[in-house]
């Protein structure tokens, strides 16, 4: 890759060999549980909930969520009591074995397990107020914490010292801090999102939170599916932390890092460039990759 460490913007710079260079700015160190787009997707809404003086938040997620993750510490760390409706009813009986479960249950978030025909049903409005009926009143929020107010504490990912750079790169889940940094940008910028997810459905979600045009989705570095990944992409991201000292998760930021390094050896960016990718963070989920990893008998991530 032969990188070269310099210092910018309190953010980590590198010159390639391909004349053009990559910033990454590193949200992932803005808190030590809340990290990346998720505490940016909380803000706004934690203010809200105290606000409407509602003392409980609710969400939803999967086994190794890092939105679980972060709801559970925020509701520690700010006074609110948490929920989560974990899909896989199958996992009640293995908190202890799952890294991201076991901390939610240390920051005191209340489970509710359900099985994945019933998750499906997470938005129906019917099945939300069957919730408030079991749980009292709580803050609802959605799976992956996008809504208006995660978009709008997204946008603030961008700073004045961001407008020199010619392309933002952000990994794609939900599409909510997509949205909110495309919102930032300046006419001259464009935003490429690098998806996680399998097909370019989230396209439409996009283009739904945002009315800029300034953006692309790239759809060719999914690894196979959501939460998929193979040795490939796992010796990436353990030479690039070897490299740099930057740790990347294997579900967002290591399949965006990977695409990103592979377009620009491919030349797709102009000698020139200034490029700069947002770690959103999701570190938390290193812990229970590997150890799905070591069942396989597969090389773990450093």
């Amino acid at each position: 890759m032969n990188f070269k460490l310099n210092s910018r913007n309190q953010s980590v710079s590198f010159s390639l060999i391909k004349g053009v260079e990559l910033v990454i700015k590193r949200e992932d160190e803005i808190h030590p549980h809340i990290s990346g787009n998720k505490y940016r997707k909380l803000k706004y809404n934690l203010f809200a909930a105290k606000e409407q003086g509602v003392e409980t938040l609710l969400t939803f997620g999967g086994a190794y969520s890092n939105h679980i993750a972060a709801t559970a510490s925020a509701g520690l760390e700010f006074g609110f009591k948490t929920i989560g409706v974990i899909r896989g009813d199958e996992l009640a009986d293995k908190i202890s074995n799952n890294a991201t479960l076991s901390f939610a249950k240390k920051c005191k978030m209340q489970f509710k397990f359900i099985s994945r025909k019933a998750y499906r049903e997470k938005t129906n409005l019917e099945f939300i107020k069957n919730l408030k009926k079991e749980f009292g009143n709580f803050y609802w929020l959605p799976e992956g914490g996008t809504n208006d107010l995660a978009i709008k504490g997204c946008e603030e990912i961008l700073t004045k010292n961001d407008r020199d750079f010619d392309y933002i790169c952000t990994p794609v889940g939900t599409g909510g801090t997509i949205a909110g940094i495309i919102n930032s940008t300046s006419s001259t910028q464009k935003v490429l999102g690098f998806s996680s997810l399998k097909g370019d459905f989230l396209k439409d979600e996009i283009a739904k939170l945002t009315a800029k045009d300034n953006w692309n989705l790239i759809t060719d570095y999914h690894f196979g599916a959501y939460g998929k990944i193979n040795n490939e992409l796992i010796a990436f991201i353990n030479k690039f932390k070897e490299e740099t000292n930057i740790p990347l998760d294997p579900i967002y930021t290591g399949k965006m890092l990977f695409g990103l390094v592979d377009l620009i050896q491919k030349n797709t960016f102009k000698k020139g460039s200034k490029i700069l990718a947002i770690h959103t963070g999701g570190l938390q989920g290193i812990e229970g990759m590997n150890k799905v990893l070591k069942q396989k008998g597969l090389v773990t991530i450093a």
